[in-house]
């Protein structure tokens, strides 16, 4: 079964310009197959580390950000890296207690082996989702 990582946790952009820091211990990791996700991440699914918004800082460098508004019909606040355009983060709106870290952009790998796993419903075809892995077609209330 996989595992929470614990704090600290630290990560950053791709061309290292960016950097941050996780001082409190995520609440929640998941798996997203959501077309957003897909698009964001440029690949199957994007990697949603949910950490609480006082335990996470900036470190180095700067961000900018862009707003869309979310299948909720909330509006989500995506950001990244002005050098390289790595998403590194999201907030929502109006802001919550936490944020959801981009999962590739922390130094340490994560372990997914045990992740739930939501909008299975537009997954790709030909991607596996480990036996065991909770699977929601869309996203749980």
């Amino acid at each position: 079964m996989a595992t929470m990582p614990k704090a600290p946790l630290s990560g950053g952009c791709q061309c290292g310009a960016t950097r941050y820091e996780i001082t409190a211990d995520p609440v929640r990791l998941y798996v997203c197959h959501c077309r957003e996700c897909q698009k964001q991440s440029a690949s199957a699914f994007g990697i949603s580390l949910i950490v609480p918004r006082a335990g996470f800082r900036l470190v180095q460098g700067a961000t900018k950000s862009w707003t869309r508004a979310t299948d909720s019909g909330r509006r989500l606040t995506c950001v990244f890296c002005p050098e390289c355009g790595s998403r590194l983060w999201h907030e929502s709106e109006p802001a919550e207690a936490t944020i959801s870290v981009k999962g590739g952009s922390l130094d340490r790998p994560l372990d997914l082996s045990a992740v739930p796993h939501l909008w299975t419903m537009r997954m790709l075809a030909g991607v596996v989702i480990p036996e065991g892995s909770a699977r929601h077609e869309k996203e749980p209330s």
